[in-house]
């Protein structure tokens, strides 16, 4: 296993949708655990292959719910199903989301409260996971990486201003611009 740069806003991967995961492979297997330690060296709840640099439909997750139930794993070629998405001001505190390919902010961002995610495991075996709140807002941050969309492009108006001023003064926006977990310190 190996801990893999993260990707920065700006890098095309981030930006396109991901291609769907036919080969199932040794590859695939180093893949899925590189992303793993990655993500846990961020350390993030949850990671998409494309912010490693990897244009295919895979992401991994790790959440602990407020009763304790650790759930972790991964979903392949996931279909996302989402309830309703409140169209009120997100609360910046309730609602605050931070991203490891826009590393160091936070912004209020309504999600829909409810999230269905079907897909498959590495083995190929049916996935289908119901979350509802934070866990449902991972699942629906993680599918957009796969649609090449980050949370920053979801942002109500009034944010956007901000969030071109901090690309600007990050030197972000660009390819190739990455940072490493454990070695860069960043707060994501």
């Amino acid at each position: 296993m190996a801990i893999r740069p993260i990707c920065i806003t700006g890098n095309p991967v981030l930006h396109t949708r991901a291609a769907e995961v036919v080969d199932f492979d040794a590859e695939l297997n180093q893949l899925v655990q590189d992303m793993f330690e990655t993500m846990d060296a961020a350390p993030g709840v949850g990671l998409a292959a494309p912010q490693v640099g990897v244009g295919k439909r895979i992401f991994t997750y790790n959440y602990t719910e407020d009763d304790g139930t650790h759930k972790r794993g991964v979903v392949i070629n996931p279909v996302l199903e989402i309830g309703p998405v409140s169209e009120e001001m997100p609360d910046d505190e309730e609602e605050s989301e931070g991203c490891l390919s826009f590393p160091g902010y936070r912004f209020g961002l309504k999600r829909a409260d409810t999230a269905v995610i079907t897909g498959v495991d590495l083995d190929q075996n049916p996935v289908k996971l119901e979350a509802e709140g934070w866990f449902a807002r991972i699942f629906q941050h993680e599918y957009d990486h796969l649609n090449g969309i980050l949370y920053v492009d979801r942002l109500v108006d009034e944010y956007k201003p901000e969030v071109e001023a901090i690309i600007d003064a990050e030197e972000w926006g660009q390819n190739g611009i990455t940072w490493m977990p454990g070695v860069d310190d960043l707060d994501a």
